[in-house]
Formats: structure tokens, sequence, C-alpha cells
């Protein structure tokens, strides 16, 4: 593992290294090509791109996973998943039932009410990734806020590979969050059919989830029509660690981020340089044991540890780099957290693996990446919902409020504007 001596500030964007660079020009015009296609051709080439990309050979009515497909999961997963996934989806509910806000009513001024209204976004779509790893926890992570937002409809789609099937673990979420409308469709041709609409898929107006470099670019490219949850990219972790961290865990969470992918980063800061050493000894011991060893290997080579004189110094660091995930695991850890104020989510303490996030805390783990977390928020329910402004103004309320209206709209030289109060007046 890297690691970098109390650097001076001019030095950290060097050690963060992100890749700002973006997909290459293959992977845009590729996207750009399927968008083009299934935007004019639409069932016709998803089916086409189906067959090419995935080697899965149908008809449209073959893409939809049946009810029965749904209700038939359940019997290729043990019972400990299943109440596995039902505990998390319970505290996942929980947390984002929480987030539930009213409605507000406010006079502004006598005669002058200025209301604002919380209403759920009519049609969202959810991608779920397929490949390696089958994410039926993004599932949960989507399919539950948007049912409790209310959203009109809820369709999901993911890959299924050459034989046509998809991971009973995602059909199984999917099944227990009222999700009926689900398609056997992967990468930017899902995005497409999303964003677009086909014959048989109705275009949706807000598309949710992560995925690979095309996926991510297809959001990119479709979001001029499309809404989309956040920009996405590499998983990452930072972990704010004194000395009286537990090394082996510090080391454990390290791991549990870099294996996401290749692309990944972990980064550790401390002001210990006892913990350091310690950390990199276990992650040397712990990776050899893992089954995606020669991921970590690969995305080990973008991560390192950072020593500072200060905690101070280090809150500093964290908020200009922003992460994904932030662990403090430092004595006074309530006291360190006050400073933070760029983060996707925060694990507090020794015991807060980044992998509770993941799955079953009930905090959502889709999640800002790439610096955006000095401006975006996680998805939360307010993601799925949209507020409306409402003003209703009496006579009365006009009578005082007018003046002020054509005296400012005649400063900005829109004359019609001041002349919709004054006929009013008059």
């Amino acid at each position: 593992m890297k690691i970098y001596n109390y650097p001076e500030k001019q030095d950290w964007p060097a050690i963060i290294g992100r890749q700002k660079a973006g997909p290459s020009g293959q992977v845009k015009d590729t996207v750009s090509r399927i968008l083009s296609d299934i935007r004019t051709g639409g069932d016709i080439k998803v089916l086409e791109y189906v067959k090419a990309l995935d080697g899965f050979d149908t008809d449209m009515p073959g893409l939809k996973v049946s009810a029965a497909e749904i209700a038939g999961a359940a019997e290729c997963l043990t019972a400990e998943f299943r109440g596995a996934v039902k505990v998390a989806a319970g505290n996942i509910r929980k947390f984002h039932e929480a987030q539930k806000s009213g409605d507000i009513s406010v006079e502004t001024m006598p005669g002058v009410t200025c209301r604002q209204k919380n209403i759920p976004i009519g049609n969202v779509g959810l991608y779920i990734p397929g490949g390696t790893a089958p994410l039926f926890s993004t599932v949960l992570m989507l399919a539950i806020p948007a049912s409790i937002a209310g959203c009109g409809r809820i369709v999901l789609c993911t890959p299924a590979g050459p034989q046509g099937k998809i991971s009973p673990a995602i059909l199984y979420a999917a099944g227990i969050c009222g999700i009926k409308e689900i398609y056997k469709i992967g990468g930017a041709v899902a995005i497409a059919a999303l964003a677009y609409g086909t014959e048989t898929i109705p275009k949706v107006d807000k598309i949710f989830g992560p995925g690979n470099s095309y996926v991510t670019e297809a959001k990119q490219q479709v979001s001029q029509e499309c809404a989309i949850d956040m920009p996405a990219g590499p998983s990452e972790v930072m972990i704010i660690a004194d000395r009286s961290a537990v090394p082996s865990f510090v080391a454990s969470d390290f791991l549990s981020q870099l294996e996401h992918g290749k692309d990944s980063q972990a980064i550790l800061l401390s002001t210990s340089a006892g913990l350091v050493e310690a950390v990199d000894k276990e992650i040397n011991i712990q990776k050899r044991k893992l089954s995606r060893e020669s991921i970590v290997d690969v995305s080990m080579t973008r991560s390192a540890a950072v020593l500072f004189r200060t905690e101070e110094e280090m809150v500093e660091f964290s908020n200009f780099y922003a992460p994904e995930h932030l662990i403090i695991a430092t004595e006074n850890y309530g006291r360190t957290v006050e400073g933070i104020k760029n983060a996707g989510s925060v694990f507090l303490g020794n015991y807060s693996t980044e992998s509770a996030g993941d799955y079953a805390s009930g905090t959502n783990h889709t999640l800002p990446t790439g610096g955006w977390a000095v401006s975006c928020s996680g998805v939360n329910l307010s993601a799925f919902m949209k507020k409306m402004t409402i003003q209703e103004i009496t006579r009365e309320g006009l009578e005082t409020l007018g003046p002020v209206i054509e005296t400012m709209a005649m400063a900005e030289g829109l004359d019609a504007h001041a002349g919709a109060v004054s006929i009013r007046l008059k």
C-alpha cells in the first residue's frame, strides 16, 4: 500500500488521483449508436441488441418476467437468505418511512397564501446490474423508497444472460417489494428503452441505479430528456482512524470496498504510523482469502494511506475528497463527525462497518461518487418525489402586493408583467 507522510495541501490532488477523464470515445460512440437505434427502432432494435449482446434470442413477451417467475424465485433460495432479505427490507423501509414530510402552507402577508405540495414521480425505472455480482440489495434500496413515495409505475430492468434467466435473488427482492413489471434487458439498451420507451415498454420519468461504464454513459446521454438519480462512478471509501482503531477491522473495510471493481478506491487517513503499518499487514493477510483477490490487487494500486499530524487535518482532507463512504474510527468520533461536510454516508466507531450500509442497517447505498458528495445527496425518499408550489392571492392581497410587483417589473423593463397587475387593480 502506498503511504504518504504529512503531505502539503498542494499535493492532495495527486494523492487522490481520481479518474476524471470520463469514458473512452469508443464507449461514448457505442452508447450513442445504441440510444439512437432504440429511439427510432423500438422493440425490434431492443430484441436485436439483446440477442447480440446477451445471446438471448426471444420475442418481446419473452423479455417480460412473468408473475410465475417472480413467485417461483423463492423456491431457489434458502430460508436463511429469505429471512436476511426481509430483515434488511424492514430496516430500509423503517428508515425511509421516517423521511416523509408534510405539505406546507404559509400566509406570507394578508391575502397572499403560498403552499408546497409533495407529489410522487409518476413513472420510475430501476436499473439493477446482474453480472458477476447480481445486486439484489440495490432492488431493496430503490424499490422500497419508490413504493413509499407512491410512484404510480415502477419498472425494473436487469440483464438475463444467454439462458434468459434472471438471478432468483433479484426476482425475490423485487417480489417482496411489490415490483411486477420486470424486463430482461441490460446495459445501455435498458437505459434507452426506459428513457425513450418502445411499443411495449412505456417511457419513464426518472431512471435510478448503478451500472458499468456503458450504463453510466447512457444515463448521462439520456439525461437531457429523462431525469437520472445522480452522476455515477467507481466505488470508494475513506477511513479516518487514530490509534484507537482496530487494524483488522480497518483492513476488512478497505478490502470490502476494493472488491467492487478494479477502479474502486480506498484511502486511509491516520495520525498513527503504527496503525497504518498494522493495517497494511492485515490487508496482505486478509486479501489472500478473498475470491476476488485479483480484482483487489488492481484496485489497491489506486489506494493509499496518508499520515497527518492532527485530526483537524484529516477532516479537512476528507471534506476535500468528499467520499462516497466515510468511516470514522477515532476515539472521539462524535466530535470528529461534527467537522464533516462532504460525504455520501458516514459510519461511526469500530463496529459500524460500511457493509452494514450496503445491505441492512436501513440507510440507502445509492450514493454520490467521484467527489459529487460536495453538492449531491444519496438516494432518499425525496429523490422519488417532486415539490410543487401553489399560490392564492385574494383581491385584498393583490391591492397590497400589486404595487411591489409593478415596481419590480418596470425596473426590469418587463411592462407586460406590470400590466398583468395593473389591469386587475383597475
